[in-house]
């Protein structure tokens, strides 16, 4: 399977990781809050999260025309 993909739409992929990750941080910072509960479901929340980002960046960088 042959993916194209331009600069542009690559960029914007890797800018969504990289909000991921920072909104997967701030979840995770929060769900050691002990008053806020819930921190479990919040863990889970932020490990997905980062998953999610992780596998958008591998895709912006390996098919996004960086360089």
């Amino acid at each position: 399977m042959v993916v194209g993909m331009s600069a542009h739409t690559g960029a914007r992929l890797a800018e969504v990781g990289f909000l991921l990750l920072l909104l997967g941080g701030v979840w995770l910072a929060l769900a050691q809050v002990a008053f806020l509960g819930m921190a479990r479901g919040r863990t889970v929340v932020a490990g997905l999260a980062f998953a999610v980002a992780g596998l958008l960046l591998i895709i912006a960088v390996h098919w996004g025309q960086f360089g």
